[in-house]
């Protein structure tokens, strides 16, 4: 559904942040983009969302070039940002001038999704918190059911029940003819929600697995002694450590998603090793 291919670019002519950046996501499936702040994360969403252009290559969803900018295209996608400016409107007079946009806007959708996040429909948009501006564009990229929904940093400015809230709707909300991409650094913030992993480190993918392949390969344990497992990674807490170690035989757990992500981006490579073959 979004295919990237030998994408190159820089904010400088001679800088650049993308080098020949391949990337295919899949439709039925919630990613999960991680990365440090300054990995990348933002820029890569901007640019499959035709925000910004590749000095070369080509960014395609559902085949169209990103780039184009076409009705169709800009149809098929929406994009919660980070940063953003509300307008001096009501949430409704909102849904009433960007809904025709999205051909398949559910609006009894929108407001049930306003609801399980209890946030009022009154007031202006412009004059509600930080937090509740987010819950309503979460609930309307939610309920304009785009085949492509894409989110900078969603859970930022949400308390922790309207997270565990988030959680919940966006796992409802995803078909199989849907695609969801969380771009987060909060990696806590969408365990048990997602399907896949990509990390972005300086601008390069060094890591883009399915949880079903890192659940096949590793456990994460905690363990009193690191002689007890052959440890790829561990970091030692108190008396103990949180260690991500080859799986043996048919053994399975819980995987630590924080726990997995440092080990890709402060390990020594062995976990990414594990995954070459």
């Amino acid at each position: 559904m979004i295919t990237i291919n030998q994408l190159d670019f820089g904010y400088k002519k001679n800088k650049k942040l993308f080098s020949e950046l391949n990337l295919k996501l899949e439709k039925g499936r919630i990613y999960g983009l991680l990365g440090k702040n300054g990995s990348g994360k933002t820029t890569l969403l901007k640019q499959t969302a035709g925000l910004l252009y590749p000095d070369s290559g080509d960014v395609k969803l559902n085949g169209e070039n990103a780039g184009s900018r076409s009705t169709r295209f800009l149809a098929s996608y929406y994009l919660i940002p980070e940063e953003f400016e509300t307008p001096g409107l009501s949430i409704r007079s909102f849904v009433k001038i960007n809904a025709p946009f999205y051909p398949n806007f559910n609006e009894e959708q929108f407001y049930n999704y306003l609801a399980e996040f209890k946030t009022e429909t009154d007031g202006k948009l412009n004059k509600l918190s930080y937090g509740q501006k987010k819950k309503v564009l979460i609930a309307f990229g939610l309920a304009a059911n785009t085949p492509v929904l894409m989110s900078d940093e969603p859970t930022n400015g949400l308390d922790i029940p309207s997270k565990s809230m988030f959680r919940k709707i966006m796992a409802s909300g995803l078909t199989e003819d849907r695609l969801f991409i969380i771009s987060t650094h909060q990696v806590k913030d969408i365990e048990g929600i997602i399907d896949s992993i990509v990390i972005l480190e300086n601008g390069k993918i060094i890591f883009n697995q399915s949880l079903e392949s890192i659940g096949d390969k590793l456990c994460f344990k905690t363990l009193k002694s690191l002689e007890e497992e052959e440890v790829l990674y561990s970091e030692k807490h108190l008396n103990t450590y949180e260690a991500v170690v080859r799986r043996s035989g048919g053994e399975s757990t819980r995987i630590n998603l924080e726990l997995l992500f440092n080990s890709i981006v402060e390990g020594d490579g062995g976990v990414v090793k594990e995954f070459s073959n």
